[in-house]
């Protein structure tokens, strides 16, 4: 037998999403607003990693003409961003929730703020950790006679694929546990995977990362332990095993209204 669309309730699930849209580009608007005037300031925090061990007398360079303006705004509207997710991930939340398992919630709820502490995580290992490293590397295997001097907007684009890199790397303990609890797979067939997974990691950092082995190695290494920890973590979330009567509180609201 089939169901009939009810109209009014998709057209309110529209006017909801685009009503929660709208909540995240104004808030991205406003962090950004409000971090504007210190973009210069912003910029130089990101760079200093790299002014910290280039040779003396070295400076950052701008190949292009506009860069110096446009690469700080460039940086902090995604430092906007970044400082957003939280009300973002919050907008995605209520949006649907309504349409969850009281289970479901409970197990949702821990993930949504674990996967934002290890997506920070990620990004604050990679600035304070893995660029002085490689950075430090980089400037002192340079030949003689040539002199370090990055330009500011590859600097950013290179440090933002780092970031990128590593924040992502870091949500693996998350993508474990979602796919033990969904029934993607399950522990032991992970735990038997464990080399496989070890010379994954080490592939993937070498196709994320700069092409040395330094930093492919300070991006498997932890790929790694997290893999390890997802593991460990996933003993407390078994199997999704929804029972057949239970229904998501939307789904009980419309049966009311039939």
């Amino acid at each position: 037998m089939s169901q009939n669309v009810n109209p009014d309730s998709l057209l309110g699930h529209l006017i909801e999403l685009r009503s929660r849209l709208l909540r995240c580009v104004v808030a991205v608007i406003l962090v950004f607003a409000a971090l504007a005037a210190f973009a210069q300031d912003i910029y130089h925090l990101l760079a200093q990693p790299l002014l910290a061990v280039l040779p003396e007398n070295s400076s950052m360079i701008a190949t292009d003409v506009a860069a110096p303006f446009f690469a700080p705004f460039k940086l902090t509207f995604i430092v906007a961003i970044c400082l957003a997710v939280p009300y973002l991930l919050l907008q995605v939340w209520q949006f649907i929730a309504p349409a969850l398992y009281s289970r479901e919630k409970r197990l949702m709820a821990p993930l949504v703020i674990s996967s934002t502490l290890l997506f920070y995580s990620g990004i604050a290992f990679a600035y304070f950790v893995v660029f002085p490293i490689i950075f430090g590397f980089f400037t002192s295997v340079a030949p003689q006679g040539v002199t370090v001097a990055t330009d500011i907007s590859s600097y950013l684009d290179f440090v933002l694929k780092l970031f990128f890199a590593f924040g992502l790397s870091f949500e693996i303990p998350v993508a474990i546990l979602l796919m033990t609890w969904t029934g993607v797979t399950t522990r032991k067939a992970l735990a038997e995977k464990r080399p496989y997974i070890i010379v994954g990691a080490f592939i993937l950092g070498m196709l994320l990362t700069p092409p040395d082995v330094i930093s492919q190695t300070l991006l498997a290494v932890p790929m790694w332990l997290l893999f390890e920890l997802g593991l460990s973590l996933s003993r407390f979330y078994q199997p999704k095993n929804t029972e057949p009567s239970e229904q998501p509180p939307a789904k009980q609201e419309q049966e009311q209204q039939r």
